[in-house]
């Protein structure tokens, strides 16, 4: 096939499945964000954060803090 024709055949291509437009059932997607909907509302109905303190300074002792390091840093 010549270039011309390849060419007119990839732009027709092109063409096509830009303007290509599927038949939308949108029953089937309201039914899908509904289900979607109710199961994320049972998911996140409790919207306070959980307590953390007990684990704020377990592993604190293992590491030194950042402002203790500013010695040790090259400059330059």
């Amino acid at each position: 096939m010549g270039r011309g024709r390849q060419k007119a055949k990839a732009t027709k291509q092109a063409r096509d499945i830009k303007y290509y437009s599927p038949t939308t059932d949108y029953a089937a997607l309201e039914r899908e964000l509904g289900s979607q909907a109710s199961h994320s509302s049972h998911r996140y109905a409790d919207d306070s954060e959980p307590d953390y303190s007990e684990y704020e300074d377990k592993y604190g002792d293992q590491f030194a803090d950042e402002d203790e390091d500013e010695d040790s840093r090259r400059i330059g």
